[in-house]
């Protein structure tokens, strides 16, 4: 027999964390199972962003936003595919837990604008600061087990059907804990397993593989050996912005397209509006000639970087020597090995509708989704990183309700089984805003975390093994 809790998570990221500390506080009995050596998962290479409408940081910026201009900027960016009942409960919870986070001690530290913001909403975190703080306060409840390098092997139900154990293993035994309410999956997608992303994303396979290490869809066939359905495997994308030399410890990564930057492939061509999704960008520069693209930008843009940003401090990769300088548009051609003509010819033309105000060849009017007014590239030096695509989350998985319940493919709850974070799918749809993924993470790990503990079980559950 094994021992009982009232909840027990899957996964030490951002999501089962705040699932964790969410019970812990209600007074549950909770065990969390990692698999990994240490908490964190793909959290911690997280770009840093959390996406929260209406918050104070906001307001000292002057920055007007609110849940429902969130929610209209998700289903557009989403292009409509996503489940706007999950959308609609990302908004309608987003202000309490962002100021949750803060009360508990995480750190925001600014708002920038990013991918599919129609208002600077980027709320930047220290995911190290976050993850551990988020950790400590949970262990500090007293209600709460972490057990690191435990692998879950299976799911079990009960008597009456309903998911109640969890077959783990760790140290080479095999272990059987009871979870009296239900068991919450946090365990991320599959980003590093070639087999599924061969089976389910091969347009993805010249893509880099930058997502956490224990990201291989291990908690998406627990749920599916019960029924669960899935969604958003359609639109798995990989992200556009990392220079070939990334990998899962130095992200090399630069959005300088979002400061005014043009995008071109190896014929010196744009081929994409670049106030659009980063991840609708990658799916075209993977069409490109070798895949291979270049960001393209002028000196005041270079002076927008942001030390230490993830997605912003261009000096940082200019000091890597992963950016190029030149001192007129013919050495940078020269450099990054374009055509010479095409190359002066999409950026004259490109400047010259900017300053009408049409781009006539793929209708940029913004910086990032409706925010910002695009910029002429004019003024020397001028700057290129070749830029590549990467297989850095799948935000695609498991068919969840608003409640966070798994869902079977007749839209019904499993009994017992609860998902969020990355694991989860139907909310991003069609395209990705920046800070959505660690902001549904916080958001639905806390509605798991309640919604399990609502559930009135039955006082002689059978949850024998």
């Amino acid at each position: 027999m094994g021992e009982s809790y009232s909840v027990i998570i899957v996964g030490a990221g951002m999501a089962g964390l705040c699932a964790a500390l969410e019970a812990a506080n209600s007074n549950a009995k909770v065990l969390v199972l990692e698999k990994e050596e240490a908490i964190g998962g793909s959290s911690l290479l997280s770009g840093r962003f959390m996406a929260f409408a209406g918050t104070d940081l906001q307001k000292k910026c002057s920055f007007v936003d609110n849940s429902e201009l969130l929610i209209a900027d998700m289903l557009e960016v989403g292009k409509g595919k996503n489940e706007k009942k999950l959308v609609e409960a990302y908004g309608h919870h987003q202000l309490e837990t962002y100021q949750w986070l803060v009360e508990n001690g995480v750190e925001f530290d600014a708002v920038r604008a990013a991918s599919g913001h129609s208002v600077p909403r980027g709320h930047t975190i220290k995911p190290l600061q976050a993850i551990t703080t988020l950790y400590n306060q949970a262990l500090k409840t007293g209600n709460v087990t972490f057990e690191l390098e435990a692998s879950v092997k299976r799911l079990r139900k009960n008597a009456d059907g309903r998911i109640s154990v969890v077959i783990y293993e760790k140290d080479g035994l095999e272990y059987f804990a009871k979870a009296e309410q239900g068991v919450i999956l946090t365990c991320g997608g599959f980003s590093k397993s070639e087999e599924m992303l061969e089976s389910f994303a091969p347009q993805l396979h010249a893509a880099l593989r930058i997502g956490g290490k224990g990201n291989v869809g291990d908690g998406i066939k627990l749920a599916w050996e019960h029924g669960a359905w899935i969604r958003d495997l359609p639109y798995l994308q990989g992200t556009y912005g990392f220079h070939p030399a990334a990998n899962g410890e130095r992200k090399s990564q630069a959005h300088a397209f979002y400061k005014g930057a043009i995008i071109v492939n190896k014929k010196g061509k744009r081929f994409v509006n670049e106030s659009h999704s980063y991840k609708i960008i990658g799916t075209e520069a993977l069409k490109q000639q070798e895949t291979v693209s270049y960001q393209v930008w002028d000196q005041p843009i270079m002076n927008e970087s942001v030390a230490g940003d993830a997605l912003y401090d261009f000096e940082n990769l200019y000091s890597l020597g992963l950016i190029n300088q030149a001192d007129s548009i013919e050495e940078l051609a020269d450099i990054i090995n374009v055509p010479l003509e095409s190359f002066k010819e999409t950026i004259a033309k490109y400047n010259e509708d900017i300053q009408t105000g049409v781009d006539q060849d793929f209708g940029r009017t913004s910086l990032t989704h409706t925010f910002g007014k695009p910029k002429p590239i004019i003024q020397a030096p001028y700057y290129a990183m070749v830029t590549t695509v990467a297989m850095l989350a799948t935000y695609a998985g498991l068919a969840v309700d608003e409640n966070a319940q798994v869902l079977n493919p007749f839209n019904e709850p499993i009994d017992g089984l609860y998902a969020a974070g990355e694991i989860a799918g139907g909310f991003h749809g069609a395209g990705y805003m920046t800070g959505s993924s660690l902001g549904k993470a916080s958001i639905f790990g806390k509605i798991a975390a309640k919604k399990v503990l609502s559930i009135s079980v039955p006082q002689k559950d059978n949850l024998s093994i």
